[in-house]
Protein backbone atom coordinates (compact mmCIF):
# COMPACT_ATOMS: atom_id res chain seq x y z
CA UNK A 1 0.00 0.00 0.00
CA UNK A 2 1.08 3.33 -0.59
CA UNK A 3 2.54 5.55 2.26
CA UNK A 4 -0.03 8.34 2.82
CA UNK A 5 1.06 11.29 0.86
CA UNK A 6 3.66 9.63 -1.07
CA UNK A 7 1.25 9.75 -4.15
CA UNK A 8 1.68 12.84 -6.38
CA UNK A 9 -0.27 11.95 -9.41
CA UNK A 10 -3.34 9.69 -10.82
CA UNK A 11 -3.02 8.48 -13.94
CA UNK A 12 -6.08 6.48 -15.18
CA UNK A 13 -6.50 4.22 -18.27
CA UNK A 14 -9.11 5.51 -20.38
CA UNK A 15 -11.64 2.38 -21.86
CA UNK A 16 -13.42 0.90 -19.20
CA UNK A 17 -12.21 3.24 -16.46
CA UNK A 18 -12.88 7.09 -17.69
CA UNK A 19 -15.84 6.03 -20.18
CA UNK A 20 -18.05 2.49 -20.61
CA UNK A 21 -16.40 2.01 -24.40
CA UNK A 22 -15.48 -1.39 -24.49
CA UNK A 23 -18.95 -2.20 -26.19
CA UNK A 24 -18.49 0.64 -28.87
CA UNK A 25 -14.95 -1.00 -29.29
CA UNK A 26 -16.44 -4.48 -29.89
CA UNK A 27 -19.50 -3.41 -32.04
CA UNK A 28 -17.34 -1.18 -34.51
CA UNK A 29 -14.38 -4.00 -34.72
CA UNK A 30 -17.62 -6.81 -35.50
CA UNK A 31 -18.81 -4.01 -37.96
CA UNK A 32 -15.71 -3.07 -39.70
CA UNK A 33 -14.11 -7.01 -39.82
CA UNK A 34 -17.01 -8.61 -40.36
CA UNK A 35 -17.55 -6.31 -43.75
CA UNK A 36 -14.30 -7.98 -44.71
CA UNK A 37 -15.01 -11.71 -44.25
CA UNK A 38 -13.54 -12.32 -41.07
CA UNK A 39 -15.14 -14.23 -38.66
CA UNK A 40 -15.77 -12.00 -35.88
CA UNK A 41 -16.56 -14.35 -32.43
CA UNK A 42 -16.79 -13.40 -28.86
CA UNK A 43 -14.21 -15.76 -27.70
CA UNK A 44 -11.59 -14.10 -29.82
CA UNK A 45 -12.66 -10.80 -29.52
CA UNK A 46 -11.74 -10.78 -26.30
CA UNK A 47 -8.21 -11.64 -26.57
CA UNK A 48 -8.40 -8.40 -28.46
CA UNK A 49 -9.83 -6.21 -25.73
CA UNK A 50 -6.50 -4.66 -24.51
CA UNK A 51 -4.92 -4.61 -27.82
CA UNK A 52 -3.64 -1.35 -29.46
CA UNK A 53 -6.37 -0.76 -33.22
CA UNK A 54 -2.98 -1.57 -34.93
CA UNK A 55 -2.30 -4.57 -32.60
CA UNK A 56 -5.98 -5.64 -33.79
CA UNK A 57 -5.90 -5.03 -36.90
CA UNK A 58 -2.81 -7.21 -37.61
CA UNK A 59 -4.50 -9.78 -35.51
CA UNK A 60 -7.73 -10.32 -37.67
CA UNK A 61 -5.27 -10.17 -40.39
CA UNK A 62 -3.34 -13.18 -39.62
CA UNK A 63 -6.52 -15.07 -38.68
CA UNK A 64 -8.34 -14.11 -41.70
CA UNK A 65 -6.61 -12.35 -44.12
CA UNK A 66 -8.38 -10.06 -46.41
CA UNK A 67 -7.33 -8.49 -49.85
CA UNK A 68 -9.64 -5.44 -50.73
CA UNK A 69 -7.83 -2.95 -48.33
CA UNK A 70 -4.39 -2.38 -46.48
CA UNK A 71 -3.91 -2.99 -42.17
CA UNK A 72 -3.45 1.02 -42.04
CA UNK A 73 -7.00 2.07 -43.71
CA UNK A 74 -8.66 -0.95 -42.22
CA UNK A 75 -7.38 0.80 -38.59
CA UNK A 76 -8.63 3.64 -39.73
CA UNK A 77 -11.82 2.31 -40.56
CA UNK A 78 -12.86 0.50 -36.81
CA UNK A 79 -10.91 4.39 -35.41
CA UNK A 80 -13.65 6.54 -37.16
CA UNK A 81 -16.88 4.06 -36.37
CA UNK A 82 -15.75 3.98 -32.35
CA UNK A 83 -15.38 7.96 -32.85
CA UNK A 84 -18.93 8.32 -34.02
CA UNK A 85 -20.45 5.22 -31.62
CA UNK A 86 -18.55 7.46 -28.65
CA UNK A 87 -20.10 10.44 -30.17
CA UNK A 88 -23.79 9.16 -30.24
CA UNK A 89 -23.63 6.23 -27.27
CA UNK A 90 -20.43 6.94 -24.97
CA UNK A 91 -21.26 7.03 -20.97
CA UNK A 92 -19.13 7.84 -18.41
CA UNK A 93 -18.29 5.69 -15.37
CA UNK A 94 -20.55 6.48 -12.96
CA UNK A 95 -18.84 9.39 -10.55
CA UNK A 96 -15.83 9.75 -12.66
CA UNK A 97 -16.14 13.57 -12.96
CA UNK A 98 -16.73 14.03 -9.23
CA UNK A 99 -13.60 11.63 -8.29
CA UNK A 100 -11.50 13.36 -10.38
CA UNK A 101 -12.33 16.82 -9.10
CA UNK A 102 -12.16 15.83 -5.58
CA UNK A 103 -8.47 14.65 -6.18
CA UNK A 104 -7.52 17.57 -7.63
CA UNK A 105 -8.79 19.17 -4.87
CA UNK A 106 -6.58 17.44 -3.14
CA UNK A 107 -3.19 18.25 -4.77
CA UNK A 108 -2.91 15.46 -7.06
CA UNK A 109 -1.74 15.78 -10.74
CA UNK A 110 -4.12 14.44 -13.10
CA UNK A 111 -2.67 12.29 -16.40
CA UNK A 112 -4.26 9.28 -18.71
CA UNK A 113 -2.30 6.75 -20.24
CA UNK A 114 -4.48 4.68 -23.10
CA UNK A 115 -3.75 1.69 -25.45
CA UNK A 116 -6.43 3.85 -27.69
CA UNK A 117 -5.47 6.35 -30.69
CA UNK A 118 -4.70 9.94 -29.73
CA UNK A 119 -7.21 10.78 -31.72
CA UNK A 120 -10.06 9.63 -29.61
CA UNK A 121 -8.72 10.85 -26.47
CA UNK A 122 -9.83 14.61 -26.62
CA UNK A 123 -13.04 12.98 -27.97
CA UNK A 124 -13.90 11.09 -24.96
CA UNK A 125 -12.77 13.86 -22.63
CA UNK A 126 -15.08 16.52 -24.12
CA UNK A 127 -18.03 14.07 -24.08
CA UNK A 128 -17.73 13.56 -20.46
CA UNK A 129 -16.62 17.48 -19.72
CA UNK A 130 -13.66 15.95 -18.34
CA UNK A 131 -10.92 18.05 -20.79
CA UNK A 132 -10.27 20.98 -17.78
CA UNK A 133 -9.36 18.08 -15.25
CA UNK A 134 -6.09 16.52 -17.29
CA UNK A 135 -2.95 18.16 -16.47
CA UNK A 136 -1.31 15.39 -19.61
CA UNK A 137 -2.53 12.52 -21.81
CA UNK A 138 -0.89 9.94 -23.40
CA UNK A 139 -1.50 7.73 -25.92
CA UNK A 140 0.29 4.21 -27.12
CA UNK A 141 -0.23 5.54 -30.64
CA UNK A 142 3.47 7.58 -29.88
CA UNK A 143 5.05 4.29 -28.14
CA UNK A 144 6.84 1.09 -30.26
CA UNK A 145 4.63 -1.00 -28.13
CA UNK A 146 1.43 -0.57 -26.24
CA UNK A 147 0.38 -2.06 -22.66
CA UNK A 148 1.46 -4.28 -21.05
CA UNK A 149 4.71 -2.68 -22.46
CA UNK A 150 5.24 0.59 -19.55
CA UNK A 151 6.29 3.20 -22.44
CA UNK A 152 3.03 4.77 -22.20
CA UNK A 153 3.27 5.35 -18.19
CA UNK A 154 6.40 6.31 -18.51
CA UNK A 155 5.98 8.64 -20.65
CA UNK A 156 2.96 10.22 -18.81
CA UNK A 157 5.26 10.43 -15.66
CA UNK A 158 7.41 12.16 -17.54
CA UNK A 159 4.64 14.59 -18.89
CA UNK A 160 3.60 14.92 -15.38
CA UNK A 161 6.98 16.01 -14.27
CA UNK A 162 6.78 13.03 -11.25
CA UNK A 163 8.95 10.34 -11.00
CA UNK A 164 7.00 6.99 -11.35
CA UNK A 165 6.90 5.72 -7.94
CA UNK A 166 5.61 8.76 -6.96
CA UNK A 167 2.34 7.64 -9.55
CA UNK A 168 -0.20 5.54 -9.23
CA UNK A 169 -2.12 4.34 -12.43
CA UNK A 170 -6.03 3.22 -12.21
CA UNK A 171 -6.69 0.23 -14.12
CA UNK A 172 -9.04 -2.20 -15.08
CA UNK A 173 -7.24 -4.58 -17.01
CA UNK A 174 -4.32 -7.28 -16.16
CA UNK A 175 -2.48 -6.11 -19.12
CA UNK A 176 -2.63 -2.37 -18.04
CA UNK A 177 -1.55 -3.31 -14.69
CA UNK A 178 1.18 -4.79 -15.89
CA UNK A 179 2.74 -1.81 -18.02
CA UNK A 180 1.89 0.13 -14.80
CA UNK A 181 3.63 -2.07 -12.22
CA UNK A 182 6.85 -1.96 -15.06
CA UNK A 183 7.26 1.35 -15.10
CA UNK A 184 7.86 1.51 -11.50
CA UNK A 185 4.25 2.68 -10.39
CA UNK A 186 1.62 1.91 -7.52
CA UNK A 187 -1.76 0.00 -9.25
CA UNK A 188 -5.18 0.50 -7.91
CA UNK A 189 -7.04 -2.22 -9.91
CA UNK A 190 -10.93 -0.62 -10.74
CA UNK A 191 -13.98 -3.35 -10.82
CA UNK A 192 -16.79 -1.13 -11.32
CA UNK A 193 -18.34 -3.38 -8.52
CA UNK A 194 -18.11 -6.50 -10.89
CA UNK A 195 -16.18 -9.51 -10.22
CA UNK A 196 -15.25 -9.96 -14.17
CA UNK A 197 -12.58 -12.25 -13.71
CA UNK A 198 -9.94 -9.86 -13.97
CA UNK A 199 -6.64 -10.71 -12.85
CA UNK A 200 -6.14 -8.03 -9.48
CA UNK A 201 -2.78 -9.51 -8.28
CA UNK A 202 -0.70 -6.86 -9.03
CA UNK A 203 -3.07 -4.46 -7.78
CA UNK A 204 -1.78 -2.59 -4.75
CA UNK A 205 -5.57 -1.76 -3.44
CA UNK A 206 -9.11 -1.67 -4.99
CA UNK A 207 -11.29 0.67 -5.92
CA UNK A 208 -15.01 -0.88 -6.33
CA UNK A 209 -16.95 2.63 -7.90
CA UNK A 210 -16.48 6.21 -8.28
CA UNK A 211 -19.27 6.77 -6.22
CA UNK A 212 -18.00 8.74 -2.99
CA UNK A 213 -21.55 9.03 -1.33
CA UNK A 214 -20.59 5.17 -0.63
CA UNK A 215 -17.23 5.76 0.37
CA UNK A 216 -15.94 6.89 4.16
CA UNK A 217 -13.95 9.79 4.30
CA UNK A 218 -10.92 7.53 5.04
CA UNK A 219 -11.35 5.33 1.95
CA UNK A 220 -12.23 7.84 -0.50
CA UNK A 221 -8.76 7.15 -2.02
CA UNK A 222 -7.88 3.58 -1.14
CA UNK A 223 -4.18 4.56 -2.08
CA UNK A 224 -4.05 7.16 1.16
Amino acid sequence: MAEKHKIKAVIFDMDGVLIDSEPLWQKAEFEVFSSLGVTVTKEMAEITRTMTTAEVAKFWYTKFPWTNTNLETTEQLVIEKVTELIKNEGLGISGIKTYIESLRLEGFKIGLATNSPYSIIPIVLEKLNLTPLFDSVSSSDDEENGKPDPAVYLTASRKLGVAPNDCIAIEDSYSGMRAAKSAGMRVAAFTNNTTNGVDTSLADCIIENFNLELQKKERLYCFL
